[in-house]
């Protein structure tokens, strides 16, 4: 069963960068989830899987712990966009690359 470490990524509805700062190791699924047949709900054998997630601090220490478990672990590193400086002054500069409109 192998462990996925990872930084969450931000909400799409909100501007904020909440719940973004801590590192999650979170188990991969071993085999598809399979269809109830009288309830139609879905459900795995293995509850790991789904319902195991741990936050850590940083990065070493959710490696660190995996390695203390002898846990199989990848690490997934995303991008992390640069914010652009914007001022509403900027929109009336003389030195704007294209001019100004209504």
């Amino acid at each position: 069963m192998v462990a996925r470490i990872y930084r969450p990524s931000k909400n799409a509805m909100q501007s904020g960068t909440a719940n973004t700062k801590e590192w999650t190791l979170e188990f991969e699924q071993e085999a598809a989830r399979r269809i109830d047949p009288l309830m139609g709900w879905t459900s795995a054998e293995d509850m790991t899987s789904s319902q195991v997630r741990l936050n850590f601090d940083t990065r070493a220490a959710a490696v660190s712990y995996a390695k203390d478990h002898n846990i199989p672990y990848q690490v997934v590193e995303k991008a992390r966009p640069e914010p652009v400086v914007k001022s509403y002054s900027d929109n009336f500069a003389v030195n704007r690359r294209k001019p100004w409109t209504h």
